[in-house]
């Protein structure tokens, strides 16, 4: 049995097509179901419906086989023993630094000056300000991040941003993007041993999909 450990939402639907391309067709819709594992038209893959930020740890440890994640949870949880074959080109978006929009951020980032940062990806921020000579005061929040900077909190945050307009709603501006941001396909490197086939069969069969879809766009 494969296991396959995959986040609801966004990576979730967007997944689906690769999926197919792999002959995989889930057999239950997830938002519909109270199951938290969830069978497929093969019978021997399965889903495991788990937290964005826990899919590398059931991955690492062998809950699952194979899943799916972004970059930026990857960085957060250090990727160690994991074997990361794709970019899957999917969840698209970025990494970046908002502040409000009175706020004189430039000035405030010179080198050696300090500042105050909320965000819920710190490594990310230590290692980007570290870079830049800043030094920072992190704040860790699990979501609301728009309200850090609003309330004094914080002079910045560091989160991830799609179209912009949650920012823009709360007065705050885009200053600084750190990465591009898009889900990576894992595997646990002693399934990839064990079930190398079905596995190597998967990869493939996304890869193709990924060209594929790369072409078509170009």
């Amino acid at each position: 049995m494969i296991t396959f450990a995959l986040p609801k939402g966004r990576i979730f639907d967007e997944i689906m097509p690769l999926l197919i391309a792999a002959g995989i067709e889930v057999s239950e819709d997830p938002e519909k179901t109270r199951k938290l594992i969830v069978g497929t038209s093969r019978a021997d893959v399965r889903l495991v419906l788990v937290r964005a930020s826990d899919v590398p740890t059931y991955v690492q440890y062998g809950g699952a086989d194979l899943g799916v994640v972004g970059k930026d949870t990857l960085i957060e949880h250090g990727g160690q023993g994991l074997y990361q074959p794709l970019d899957l080109n999917i969840a698209r978006c970025r990494m970046s630094v908002a502040v409000r929009n009175d706020f004189d951020y430039a000035g405030a980032v010179k080198q050696g000056s300090r500042i105050r940062v909320a965000t819920k990806y710190t490594q990310i921020a230590r290692d980007h300000f570290a870079n830049k000579g800043v030094h920072v005061d992190l704040i860790k929040l699990y979501g609301s991040m728009e309200l850090a900077p609003l309330t004094g909190l914080a002079d910045a945050i560091v989160d991830l941003v799609s179209t912009g307009s949650t920012l823009r709603a709360n007065h705050l501006v885009e200053v600084e993007e750190i990465m591009k941001i898009s889900s990576r396909l894992i595997v646990n490197q002693a399934a990839l041993k064990l079930n190398r086939e079905p596995i190597r069969a998967i990869i493939d069969a996304f890869d193709a999909a990924v060209n594929k879809t790369a072409k078509v766009a170009a």
